[in-house]
């Protein structure tokens, strides 16, 4: 009897087919080790895409996107990652990152002091260079000391580069960072460049400054096929952003420099007065004898803190003071 005449009846399991769907398909949350995948450093970032230089290599040039499994894992410049897919190079490929290796430091800032998101400027920079103006615009400690703070606790090492000395007869602004340890370079227009050069030679640095100090000008002096645009200041924070994207750039005697946006407040929400202490390993020790709570901002605010007990520091205490104080306080630059 052909099925068009079989009753309902007599039909059984035996005839019943089931197409498999998608949702009924074998799935594995083992994800593939990708053992052949390639070490890169990321230089840029740009709307998904990460520009990675293989084995630190300027000449070999990948663009890269994030693997899924990845999800929304942060990927900053900076940052070694694992790479896979079409390597080449060449116009229209695409490589994938499937796996971002720890940090060993990190640059990272907030919005402001009441933003409790966080976010990562700069990743295995070994050296932050805050970059200042002695004139036009005139320079602010405060911006000066939030740097450092944050680079101190991300593992940086920071240093002054102070611009525009052409401006200015004579200018304390360097002694207000006295007992700190800090090194000072100058890198104005008419200042040798070769000791800028010299402290990035060999290393992963990061340049940090508002808009219209100079950093653009110095970056096209260590890179000179940088290009990178210089524009003119209209006030402190207000001048024309010249660098749009934190961009590394392999400077000629080796070694890499990262330019970053110029800022025009840097948070530091996520960093406490502990975290900026322990940065320093000859007081790290003592504010373990601290009362709970304490700022290590000294009499009257904090009359038993312990960095008041340590003979012959009363200046280097006195100098962290001052970081201390800029971490509680943003002022307006």
């Amino acid at each position: 009897m052909s099925r068009r005449g079989r009753s309902a009846a007599s039909y059984d399991e035996s005839d019943v087919r089931v197409r498999p769907g998608k949702a009924s398909r074998p799935r594995t949350k083992t994800r593939p080790q990708h053992s052949d995948a390639e070490s890169a450093m990321v230089v840029s970032v740009d709307r998904g895409r990460w520009g990675c230089v293989l084995d630190g290599d300027a000449e070999r040039r990948i663009v890269a996107m994030r693997a899924r499994e990845l999800g929304r894992t942060p990927i900053v410049v900076g940052d070694q990652v694992d790479v896979v897919g079409d390597l080449t190079g060449k116009p229209d490929t695409l490589a994938r990152i499937v796996r971002v290796a720890d940090r060993r430091t990190v640059l990272r800032r907030t919005a402001d002091d009441t933003d409790p998101f966080e976010r990562i400027v700069v990743a295995n920079a070994e050296q932050l260079f805050i970059v200042v103006a002695l004139a036009d615009p005139p320079p602010r400690t405060g911006f000066v000391e939030r740097a450092m703070v944050a680079a101190y606790a991300g593992g940086l090492e920071p240093i002054l580069v102070l611009t525009k000395r052409d401006l200015v007869a004579e200018s304390a602004f360097a002694a207000a960072f006295d007992g700190l340890d800090l090194k000072i370079i100058y890198a104005g227009i008419d200042d040798p460049i070769e000791p800028v050069r010299e402290i990035l030679d060999d290393r992963l640095s990061a340049l940090i400054g508002h808009s219209g100090v100079g950093k653009s000008t110095m970056v096209n002096r260590l890179v000179p096929d940088a290009y990178r645009a210089v524009g003119e200041v209209s006030g402190v924070g207000k001048g024309k952003h010249t660098s749009t994207q934190s961009v590394a750039l392999p400077l000629p005697d080796g070694g890499w420099v990262i330019d970053t946006p110029g800022v025009r407040s840097f948070g530091l929400a996520h960093i406490t007065p502990d975290d900026v202490i322990a940065s320093f390993t000859d007081l790290a020790d003592a504010i373990e004898d601290c009362p709970r709570g304490c700022t290590h901002l000294g009499p009257p605010a904090d009359p038993e803190c312990a960095l008041d007990q340590l003979p012959g520091t009363e200046r280097r205490v006195a100098a962290i003071r001052q970081l201390l104080t800029a971490l509680i306080s943003n002022e307006t630059w």
